[in-house]
């Protein structure tokens, strides 16, 4: 499952609407939209994203927040460390190699990690 495709199915159990409502709604298949949530298929599309923030009526920052989740959920990732240093080659391909063996809690210090640089300023 995407961090999309979490939200999308918190925020549908929470408004109590079932697939095949939300898939007649948004004009797509309750197949894809299942697929959508499962991480099977990849990032939607801008256009399908503003129809579901349109669908739940949420706002700013709800609206902002299922933007961002579709940016970053994309089920299958290539990295170019081209032109890298050769140890951004190598944590990259450590990476895709365990990233299925790790555990939630080894994915969340990963996570907190990255995060954390994100929001220092650049230099």
């Amino acid at each position: 499952m995407t961090p999309f495709g979490r939200r999308l199915r918190e925020l549908r159990a929470a408004r109590g609407v079932t697939m095949k409502e939300m898939a007649a709604a948004l004009r797509v298949t309750p197949a894809y939209l299942s697929a959508l949530e499962h991480g099977r298929r990849g990032r939607p599309s801008w256009r399908l994203v503003q129809a579901i923030i349109g669908y739940f009526n949420v706002i700013w920052d709800e609206a902002e927040e299922l933007e961002r989740l579709a940016r970053l959920s994309h089920p299958r990732i290539v990295i170019d460390t081209s032109g890298l240093a050769p140890q951004a080659t190598e944590a990259a391909n450590i990476l895709a190699e365990d990233i299925a063996q790790m555990t939630p809690a080894e994915i969340e210090k990963l996570l907190t990690l990255l995060k954390a640089r994100k929001r220092r300023p650049r230099a």
